[in-house]
C-alpha cells in the first residue's frame, strides 16, 4: 500500500469497527434478545437459541481478534508523524494481509489430538465477512421468535381479557360458566409459547377457544339483558302470541273459504302453534334453570313464534291464491275461446271438446286447480294448431 492508501484503508476499517460496534450494543438492547437471555426455553427454541448463542459467542471472539489488530494499527500510525518503509509494510500486513489470529479452541478430551492444533488466520475482510454470517444467525432466530411472539402474545392477552370480562359478568349475573378447562388450556398455550415458541403450534387451538370465550360471553350478556327485560319481553312474547292465534285463526278461515272452490289435500288444513308455544312460555316461567339457559329458551320462543305467524300469514296468502289461480285459469280459457273463433276453430268438434272439457273443470266445486290447468293447456295447444 502507499502511505495514502495506507491511511485511508486505516481510515475505513476505524469507521467500520465503530458501526460493527453499534450494531452488536443495538442487538444487546433488542427486547427479544433481552426476554431471550433469562428464559426457560425448551424444544426447538431451545435447541435454536442454543445455536444462535454459539454463533454469538464466535462472533464476539472474531471481533475482539478483529479490534485487535486494528489497535495493532493504529498504533503503528501514532508512533511517527510520517510513516517510513518498515512501518508502512507492518500497517499494510495488518489491513491487507492474514492479520487476524483465532485461537485454536480448546476441545472436551475425547476429541483431542496429540498433534499441536494449529491457530486460524484471517484478513479483515474475511473476518468481517465470518461475523456478518454469524450476526445474520443471530438476528434470524430473533426475528423468528419475535414474530410468533407478536402474533401469538397479543391474541393471548386478548383472551385473558375475554375471561376477566367473563368472570366480571358472571359476578354481575350471580351465576358460574363452567370455563375451568378453558383457562387451564388458555395457561398451557402460554407456557407453550414463552417456553417454546418455534415449536408451540397453538394457532388452531387458540382460534377455537376464542370462538368459545367469545360465544361465552354473548350468552352471558344476553342472559344479563334477559334477566333485566325478563318482564317486558314476556309481555312481548304473550302479544307475539296473540298474533299467532289471529294469523292462524285467518289461516282457518282462508281454509274453510277456500276448500269448498278448490279442492285441497288433506295436509292443506291448517296446522296450530300457539297454544304449544303458550305451554312452553308457561314452562319457562316456572323453569328452575339459569338464566343463561333461560335467555337461551325465550330468544328460542320468540323466534319460533315470529316463525309460526309468518307461516300461518303464508298459508292464508297461499290458499287465497289459489282461488285467484283458478279465476286466471277462467280468464286465459276464455281468451283462448275467443282466439278460437277467430281461427274458425269454434264449432270444431275436437276442439270444442277440449273446450268442455276445461270449462267443467274450471267452474266445478271443488275445483281440482291440477287437472283444470292441465285441460287449458292442452285446449290452448289445440287451437294452436299443436304449437305454443
Amino acid at each position: 500500500m502507499s502511505r495514502e492508501g495506507a491511511e485511508h484503508a486505516l481510515r475505513a476499517r476505524a469507521d467500520e469497527r465503530d458501526r460493527i460496534s453499534g450494531d452488536l450494543l443495538d442487538l444487546e438492547s433488542h427486547t427479544t434478545y433481552r426476554l431471550l437471555k433469562g428464559a426457560s426455553l425448551r424444544g426447538a427454541t431451545e435447541r435454536r437459541w442454543a445455536a444462535a448463542q454459539e454463533s454469538l459467542a464466535a462472533l464476539w471472539s472474531l471481533n475482539d481478534a478483529y479490534r485487535a489488530v486494528l489497535r495493532d494499527a493504529e498504533q503503528i500510525r501514532a508512533s511517527r508523524g510520517r510513516l517510513g518503509a518498515e512501518q508502512l509494510a507492518e500497517l499494510t500486513e495488518l489491513l491487507a494481509g492474514t492479520s487476524v489470529v483465532l485461537r485454536a479452541a480448546a476441545k472436551p478430551v475425547e476429541q483431542r489430538s496429540l498433534l499441536p492444533q494449529a491457530d486460524e488466520r484471517l484478513t479483515l475482510d474475511q473476518t468481517v465477512t465470518r461475523m456478518d454470517a454469524a450476526f445474520q444467525e443471530v438476528t434470524s432466530a430473533l426475528n423468528d421468535i419475535d414474530a410468533v411472539w407478536n402474533t401469538v402474545l397479543p391474541r393471548l392477552d386478548a383472551a385473558d381479557g375475554d375471561l376477566r370480562r367473563i368472570h366480571d359478568l358472571e359476578r354481575d349475573l350471580g351465576e358460574a360458566a363452567d370455563l375451568a378447562a378453558q383457562e387451564a388450556e388458555l395457561k398451557r398455550m402460554r407456557t407453550s409459547v414463552l417456553e417454546d415458541p418455534l415449536g408451540a403450534a397453538v394457532e388452531q387451538d387458540l382460534d377455537r377457544l376464542a370462538r368459545l370465550l367469545a360465544a361465552a360471553k354473548a350468552e352471558l350478556d344476553l342472559a344479563i339483558a334477559v334477566k333485566a327485560e325478563y318482564a317486558r319481553r314476556r309481555e312481548d312474547l304473550a302479544a307475539a302470541l296473540d298474533r299467532v292465534r289471529a294469523a292462524e285463526s285467518e289461516a282457518r278461515l282462508a281454509h274453510g273459504a277456500v276448500v269448498v272452490k278448490i279442492a285441497l289435500p288433506p295436509q292443506a288444513q291448517p296446522r296450530s302453534r300457539a297454544d304449544a308455544l303458550a305451554v312452553e312460555l308457561d314452562a319457562l316461567d316456572a323453569s328452575a334453570d339459569t338464566w343463561v339457559l333461560r335467555a337461551r329458551r325465550l330468544a328460542a320462543l320468540e323466534s319460533d313464534a315470529r316463525k309460526a305467524a309468518d307461516q300461518a300469514q303464508a298459508t292464508a296468502k297461499a290458499l287465497y291464491g289459489l282461488v285467484s289461480r283458478r279465476d286466471e285459469l277462467r280468464g286465459r280459457l276464455g281468451a283462448c275461446q275467443v282466439m278460437a273463433v277467430r281461427k274458425g276453430l269454434a264449432e270444431d268438434p275436437a276442439a270444442s271438446e277440449l273446450f268442455e272439457r276445461a270449462r267443467v273443470l274450471l267452474w266445478s266445486a271443488p275445483c281440482d286447480l291440477t287437472k283444470a290447468a292441465a285441460a287449458v293447456e292442452t285446449y290452448q295447444r289445440a287451437i294452436h294448431g299443436g304449437k305454443r
